[in-house]
């Protein structure tokens, strides 16, 4: 399964931002490999949520875990059988053992967005 968190400056960090997050780390739970790529989405003037969003189907991604979600990126997940589940710690490997260790809750209560607010 590939799975995405968004990721703040430190790499290292979730970012509470899914849209305009500067990175997501990617991980491959099949084949054992993980790449940080940037976030093509993060500087655009509106829609992040869901250019971000798009930028992960791209990338083939199968779970999403994050600490927010706006409801048009939900939607384009949703659309495309997207798992989306709720950040439970600070850093994206605690998230990702959680998430071996069936501890994530799914993502069930999605925000309208921020609309172009950064």
């Amino acid at each position: 399964m590939k799975i995405a968190i968004p990721l703040d400056e430190d790499k290292i960090s979730v970012c509470p931002s899914f849209g305009r997050a500067p990175f997501f780390f990617f991980q491959d739970s099949e084949k054992g490999t993980g790449e940080i790529r940037e976030n093509p989405a993060a500087e655009s003037q509106g829609g992040a949520g869901t250019k971000a969003a798009q930028f992960l189907l791209d990338e083939r991604t199968e779970a999403l875990i994050t600490v927010r979600c706006g409801q048009n990126a939900a939607d384009v997940f949703r659309a495309a059988g997207v798992l989306i589940f709720k950040a439970e710690g600070a850093g994206a490997e605690e998230n990702l053992a959680a998430l071996r260790e069936g501890r994530l809750e799914k993502l069930n209560h999605f925000h309208a967005g921020f609309h172009g607010v950064r």
